[in-house]
């Protein structure tokens, strides 16, 4: 079984979906010849050609658009934000149209197609360039949202995303892209949408995250279990749907939550998280729930270090949990 990056795996995914359906296509800013920015679409106009790997102007409106039109008409297009920061313009037609689309239909028509864009800081990038915008998304029915942590999953939730029927917004850590390494199969496979994993068991405490917080959190539980505190590490993967009956299960167990996040903590999707905590196992809590996020400031270029949870962060809400 080859191993591989992060970036690798999103590369072979979209590969692999282009080479199984002919309805599949590509369209975003300087993903054809050039690759992609990260190089997630690098070989693939070479391969398919540039009528289904379509270099676009720079507009994001129009890149979201033109794809719902497509996805309505039968494709099942990929259109690719080169950073989540520069989604905004688009964002009418995401929360407007792609996201209604089956509703406002009457179930008549589906929108079925993915919206991949890096997503996160971790590579010096500042305030344009870091940005971590799940939750505005989280909060529109009728769209799901996932975020891959390890290869296996990149590329298993993007099969799982391409086949499906809903639209989805497929965000990709880029601080992972070429940190996140491990085997991944040769053949095709689907990654359950709506599962989370279990990336540690433990015992005495909860943590629970997603994209390039879970190795902050898997490092931290590791500087833990030395001193003696039995951690479990939640890795969502999915944000919508949440799976819910696996974080209160672990809560249960554990008695002790901490979330952790890079967005800003107020209105963060953390706080969604510990509002179902609050509501389904209170009975179960030892302590009051723990969220490490980021700062409710823009996202700092020279402070980078500062603003996104480390594990000496993520460290101290362990204990503070542990010692209430």
């Amino acid at each position: 079984m080859p191993t591989m990056n992060l970036l690798q795996a999103v590369n072979v995914g979209l590969r692999e979906a282009m080479r199984s359906d002919d309805r599949v296509v590509l369209l975003g800013e300087d993903i054809g010849r050039r690759g992609g920015v990260f190089g997630a679409t690098e070989g693939l106009s070479k391969e398919f050609g540039a009528e289904r790997v379509i270099d676009t102007p720079l507009t994001e409106c129009g890149i979201v658009g033109s794809a719902i039109g497509m996805a309505l008409y039968g494709l099942r297009p990929i259109p690719e934000i080169q950073f989540l920061d520069f989604i905004y313009p688009a964002f009418d037609q995401i929360v407007s149209e792609m996201a209604k689309y089956r509703y406002r239909s009457g179930g008549q028509y589906t929108c079925p197609m993915v919206l991949r864009a890096p997503a996160g800081g971790g590579i010096k990038g500042g305030h344009y360039h870091s940005q971590s915008s799940e939750a505005y998304f989280a909060h529109t029915p009728g769209l799901v949202v996932l975020m891959p942590a390890t290869p296996f999953d990149a590329k298993g939730l993007l099969a799982s995303a391409i086949q499906g029927e809903d639209p989805v917004i497929f965000l990709e850590p880029k601080r992972l892209y070429r940190a996140a390494k491990g085997e991944v199969p040769e053949e095709r496979y689907t990654v359950p949408i709506g599962k989370a994993r279990v990336a540690r068991e433990g015992k005495n405490v909860t943590l629970v995250a997603w994209g390039a917080m879970v190795p902050v959190c898997e490092e931290a539980a590791g500087q833990a279990a030395e001193k003696g505190i039995d951690c479990e590490v939640i890795d969502l993967r999915s944000i919508v749907p949440l799976d819910a009956e696996t974080i209160l299960a672990s809560v249960a167990k554990t008695g002790r939550a901490v979330i952790v996040h890079e967005a800003p903590k107020t209105g963060g999707f953390g706080a969604e998280i510990s509002a179902l905590i609050a509501e389904k196992a209170i009975e179960y809590l030892e302590a009051p729930i723990a969220r490490v996020a980021g700062f409710d400031t823009p996202f700092p270029y020279t402070l980078e270090h500062i603003y996104m949870p480390d594990t000496r962060r993520v460290g101290k809400a362990i204990e503070g949990v542990i010692n209430f």
